[in-house]
């Protein structure tokens, strides 16, 4: 059964290396790190969502809003398949009652700060900027070519976007939901700009983030998804 549908759109992706030790405390139970090509990737990402739905009906004032998230890679075996999926440390959105309804129903962790965003199309250049503020801005600002690619197989990009679940901890308890959706475009990526204190958003265990440049940055076009409910699995 479909818990939420709706579109998520313009991701800006900052991709990280990591010292796997840093996301340990983190790792719900029955889960494993997922590392692409020996590296421990953890993920900015800034979006777009539209036309959101829960259990199908519209929510009044609560369609169209972007998010950003710290997001990393796990998976899961499950009778002998492999399901890969994120964990997410934590979710900004721009309205109180999206973090309730998240924190209570998913157990994310949602916090709700002012938000804004920024999407440019000049000619054969697209531009993409995501701000969200607690006591001073930040933001995410990428600039790319404005022709989408289909993805590539064994990519980085297809490597940071095909997990198509989300994992959430709760002390000893371990919940999945399955997100659905198509493979994704990107866009080529000609430069970026961040301003962003990590230790200030997300705490002294993502400080190092703070000294270090991005091992890649992405921009996907996304498409229509679908939030299965949960389901508990330890």
């Amino acid at each position: 059964m479909n818990f939420l549908k709706a579109e998520w759109r313009k991701l800006a992706i900052i991709n990280y290396e990591i010292n796997p030790e840093v996301l340990q405390p983190y790792l719900p139970k029955g889960t494993e790190l997922d590392f692409y090509k020996g590296k421990c990737y953890v993920s900015l990402v800034g979006f777009m969502f539209l036309n959101t739905r829960l259990l199908g009906l519209p929510i009044p004032f609560h369609r169209n809003f972007e998010e950003v998230n710290l997001r990393f890679y796990v998976k899961k075996k499950e009778n002998g398949i492999w399901k890969r999926g994120v964990v997410f440390i934590k979710e900004i959105v721009p309205k109180p009652a999206l973090s309730l309804v998240a924190n209570s129903i998913y157990k994310e962790n949602y916090h709700t700060m002012p938000m804004k965003n920024q999407i440019d199309e000049k000619g054969d250049e697209l531009q993409i900027r995501y701000s969200w503020k607690d006591k001073s801005w930040h933001s995410i600002q990428i600039t790319a070519e404005n022709t989408a690619k289909p993805m590539e197989e064994n990519s980085e990009f297809e490597f940071i976007t095909e997990h198509y679940f989300g994992f959430t901890k709760k002390d000893d308890t371990t919940s999945e939901y399955e997100v659905c959706h198509p493979k994704w475009d990107c866009y080529p990526v000609k430069e970026h700009h961040l301003e962003i204190d990590f230790q200030k958003i997300y705490g002294n265990d993502f400080t190092c983030l703070n000294q270090q440049k991005p091992i890649s940055v992405m921009l996907a076009e996304g498409s229509e998804i679908q939030v299965k409910i949960k389901k508990y699995i330890s």
